[in-house]
């Protein structure tokens, strides 16, 4: 078991670096990489206004995610892993530390838009595909499942 606690705001540059990493373990193009990078990027204001939590490994962040409320929907909106530690089951920690917060909240659901890569694993945790987002990177058409669980 991880330590989870809440994100410190001083640590913004540090999580930007566990998304980045953990963004650019799917082998994507580096342009794309370049694109993505200000939506990765966090600063301290971001984690003053939305609920962050991280592991810690060694005193050291290795994951997070931030959860947000939205008319009594959860949405997991960032859950990053350093590649080091994917599959090592710190992924399912921070999902199941979310999923829990959720509950005792009296959400209805939890949803989250999946990196087409993380699919396999949402669906391990129990949640359904309900939908698309559909877009597009450096001319390339881009498809992100809508993911939702009920509480």
């Amino acid at each position: 078991m991880t330590l989870m606690r809440h994100v410190d705001p001083k640590e913004a540059d540090a999580l930007t670096q566990i998304a980045l990493s953990a963004k650019r373990h799917w082998g994507y193009p580096e342009r794309w990489m370049e694109i993505w990078t200000p939506q990765l990027t966090f600063t301290s204001s971001y984690f003053e206004e939305h609920e962050g939590w991280v592991a810690v490994d060694s005193h050291k962040p290795i994951a997070f995610y931030t959860l947000d409320d939205q008319d009594g929907i959860a949405w997991i909106e960032n859950l990053w892993v350093l590649p080091e530690y994917i599959g090592k089951g710190v992924g399912k920690e921070l999902f199941i530390h979310a999923l829990n917060l959720a509950r005792q909240r009296g959400c209805k659901s939890l949803r989250l838009e999946a990196d087409p890569n993380a699919i396999g694993f949402y669906e391990k945790m129990g949640m359904n595909r309900i939908g698309e987002r559909r877009s597009e990177v450096d001319g390339q058409p881009r498809v992100l499942p809508l993911m939702e669980m009920a509480l």
